[in-house]
């Protein structure tokens, strides 16, 4: 008996051990739109260790992003990648916006963004190609709420934009 049981573990282990972690690569991004302010106010979540690779990659091989270690470049060259990864339309007009900052919640990074003079939302057109320059797997899922009104688009490297209609 003792020596059936060892065999079914010695068998077990090289399956067990073909089996690799395969890590999920996404991000989630709430834009809410706030009448009374005229804005929509953004939360995108990333995870840390993917935007930092990406950043050191890009930008610089000692950039670290932590909220003990970072430093002032580096939360620059973060900004300045969210810049050219993130674009909104609303009602067809392309907006600007600003990044109001950002903080870290365990391995999240949490940056939040605001597009100011919304007086109306009728469609909003998302683009987020944030982190699919590194990952081909990357999906970045977009929750957009108007009143009590709740729309999503699921984005990737394929479809990196997409439309919702609130009219």
């Amino acid at each position: 008996m003792k020596f059936f049981r060892i065999a079914i573990i010695a068998l077990c282990i090289p399956v067990l051990a073909s089996f690799t972690a395969h890590k999920f690569y996404v991000s989630i991004t709430k834009i809410e739109f706030a009448e009374e302010e005229q804005t929509l106010q953004i939360i995108s979540k990333i995870f840390i260790d993917d935007i930092e690779d990406v950043l050191q990659e890009r930008y610089d091989k000692t950039l670290v992003l932590g909220a003990e270690s970072e430093q002032p470049k580096d939360v620059l060259l973060m900004n300045k990648y969210v810049l050219q990864k993130f674009d909104v339309q609303v009602n067809g007009v392309p907006m600007k916006y600003e990044i109001l900052g950002h903080e870290y919640e365990n391995d999240i990074l949490k940056v939040y963004i605001e597009i100011q003079q919304v007086s109306e939302l009728n469609s909003i057109m998302i683009e987020n190609k944030i982190l699919m320059d590194k990952f081909e797997e990357q999906q970045n899922i977009i929750h957009v709420k108007k009143f009590k009104k709740r729309k999503s688009l699921v984005l990737d490297k394929d479809n990196p934009k997409g439309t919702l209609n609130f009219g």
